[in-house]
């Protein structure tokens, strides 16, 4: 799994299954619930961090082979899950829609950003996604729109369900694809100024303490630059925690478990990890 994490950690599959369509991860999902198998869904794994000891199940990962894109017009946009988010901000400014700028960058898929209602420099998912198309553990179709998808900080109606995302859609506004274009390029100016983009990491390493900053917590509480094994803080960021090069899963959780001890100990806030654990 380390070749389909953007941590570049983690042990075996049992086996990988990579969907080309709805019906296929049907198929996929009967045939787990007959064999008795457990099953678990990655996208880009940008957000993901899994066992060094692997996952002795079927990992079902929703990428390139479902990744279409479709012009429904009136500023509406319906995309496969598996779209990276950097291709559907192209598409969107290619079209001259507006929106999606905040996501250019961001190393996820579409159904990954729509599940933890993924955001950055002042947007978010939750003001442009309208609906979601989903699979259920069963195997039965279904589909959120508006409120029902439940979109909030981080999370969404699927966070911590079964339902598997294989579709959304987006409500953009029209604008000037050279405007769009600069906003998308000037976030990633950003990016590659602020973040330590050149080690592999899953982003922000903890979500935002309501009334703090993670990164500034962990800066004030002397840990930049601290390792555990090959995981560091990053001493570009201290709200990322990277790969220097040899880390291993357990040493990215030891690193986290310090730095949840030292900040809460500081300054008694907890911070809660953005990345999702899988795995034995």
């Amino acid at each position: 799994m380390s070749k389909l994490t953007s941590f570049h950690t983690g042990g075996a599959a049992a086996l990988l299954v990579q969907p080309n369509s709805v019906a296929a991860v049907q198929d996929i999902l009967y045939a787990c619930q007959a064999e008795h198998l457990r099953y678990c869904v990655v996208g880009n794994g940008s957000n993901l961090l899994v066992s060094d000891a692997g996952f002795s199940g079927v990992v079902l990962r929703i990428g390139p082979a479902m990744a279409t894109m479709e012009d429904l017009g009136d500023g509406r946009i319906r995309c496969a899950a598996g779209a990276s988010l950097t291709a559907l901000c192209n598409f969107a400014c290619r079209l001259g829609l507006s929106g999606l700028e905040f996501a250019f960058g961001i190393p996820g898929t579409a159904g990954g950003a729509a599940y933890m209602n993924a955001g950055a420099y002042g947007g978010e998912m939750k003001n442009v996604l309208t609906a979601c198309a989903h699979v259920a553990s069963d195997g039965n179709l279904g589909t959120f729109t508006g409120e029902a998808l439940a979109l909030s900080y981080r999370r969404s109606v699927y966070t911590d369900s079964d339902r598997i995302i294989t579709g959304l859609e987006l409500q953009l506004q029209p604008g000037d694809p050279r405007e769009i274009r600069a906003a998308m390029d000037e976030n990633m100016r950003k990016r590659s100024e602020k973040q330590p983009l050149e080690f592999p990491s899953a982003g922000s390493t903890f979500k935002r303490p309501q009334g703090y900053f993670a990164g500034a917590l962990i800066e004030q509480s002397g840990l930049k630059g601290v390792t555990v094994g090959g995981a560091q803080v990053s001493e570009k960021h201290a709200g990322f925690v990277i790969n220097t090069g040899d880390a291993t899963t357990s040493d990215i959780l030891a690193l986290i478990k310090l730095i949840q001890q030292t900040v809460w100990d500081k300054f008694g806030v907890h911070l809660e990890p953005e990345v999702k654990f899988i795995g034995d």
